[in-house]
């Protein structure tokens, strides 16, 4: 059995992928927590706040953006058609939709609280929310349009330019649109998850179970990559530190690669952002590859991969405890409702 210094120490690992990501977590955190109330500073998480600034007007036409087939080449998909915002934020299958012939063999992130990701998709290929958007309009996957196209059809919309042009000096512009979508993405925070509640000194919000399943949490490493107020998203690991699970699960594809595919450095083999545990209870199927259909099967994966142990039926129950306490709400209604 691996000890927990040896487990904790797989972190450790990723500085030889990015030696700037352990200052981008002290600099993301300390912003966060400005934002934030009264909480326990001694946790290595930290509650997403209850209100957060943003452009009202702007957040409004991006969210009418968000929800526009017109941003699609074939005006078949939108931004909502991957990011359900009833649910988890996502789309609870395996892959994504296509917007080709070719499968998109990748499994759909959510996009609540995705501005607190210091890098955006599996593989990092986003630096910013920005970037993301421009990004899914050039994706073949995706919108897999060009800019002179959403243009032409957004402007023929005259109601929709005259808010543009209230919202904006230059009006209905390529950077409008992506300032306007990132505006109302800022918005999707999941505030108010009972351990943060729980982080933030309320009575009686957590069962003692769950409780105990943090507590086990901390101690087997999960908190190594699963930290801050996203619980993730702040940095790289490779997935298989000490169990090739891809290579048992076989037909690797190109996505497996992930961050390879960007820098094309045999070391990113299989390296991905690590992901939010924020609303992990409703946004399965999980991993990269959608594999794990359950919650359960993906902390089985998850140790043995990354903590190289096979945990006991008692720490699955427990982790599970803790990972349900993780949901937020998304205007003012627990997502555990919505679903």
């Amino acid at each position: 059995m691996l000890s927990i210094k040896q487990t904790v120490s797989s972190i450790f690992l990723v500085m030889r992928f990015s030696p700037t990501l352990v200052l981008f977590s002290v600099i993301s955190g300390t912003a966060a927590i400005a934002e934030t109330t009264e909480f326990n500073r001694q946790e290595p998480i930290f509650p997403i706040p209850l209100k957060i600034e943003v452009d009202e007007a702007k957040a409004q036409l991006g969210e009418k953006l968000f929800i526009d087939v017109r941003l699609s080449k074939h005006n078949n998909i939108a931004c909502s058609s991957c990011h359900q915002l009833a649910t988890g934020g996502d789309d609870n299958v395996t892959f994504g939709i296509s917007n080709s012939a070719e499968q998109h063999i990748i499994n759909t992130p959510s996009i609540f609280n995705a501005r607190y990701n210091f890098r955006q998709n599996w593989d990092g290929s986003s630096s910013t929310l920005q970037e993301q958007v421009e990004f899914v309009m050039n994706s073949q996957h995706e919108f897999n349009n060009q800019w002179n196209n959403v243009l032409k059809r957004l402007l023929k919309d005259e109601i929709l330019a005259k808010e543009f042009n209230q919202a904006y000096k230059d009006g209905l512009t390529k950077s409008n649109i992506i300032d306007a979508i990132v505006e109302f993405e800022n918005t999707l925070i999941t505030p108010n998850a009972r351990f943060d509640r729980y982080l933030r000194h309320e009575d009686n919000v957590m069962t003692k179970n769950e409780i105990d399943g943090y507590h086990v949490f901390k101690d087997l490493g999960c908190i190594s990559c699963h930290q801050g107020i996203n619980i993730g998203g702040n940095l790289y690991q490779k997935f298989g530190v000490f169990y090739n699970y891809l290579a048992e699960r076989g037909n690797i594809s190109k996505a497996d690669y992930g961050r390879m595919n960007n820098t094309n450095r045999q070391s990113d083999a299989f390296v991905f952002k690590v992901p939010s545990l924020r609303n992990v209870a409703v946004t399965a199927p999980y991993l990269h590859d959608g594999s794990a259909e359950t919650i359960e099967q993906a902390i089985t994966i998850m140790g043995r991969t990354q903590l190289g142990r096979s945990l006991t039926e008692n720490e699955i129950f427990l982790l599970k405890a803790f990972l349900n306490t993780l949901t937020g709400e998304y205007k003012n209604k627990s997502l555990d409702e919505a679903s």
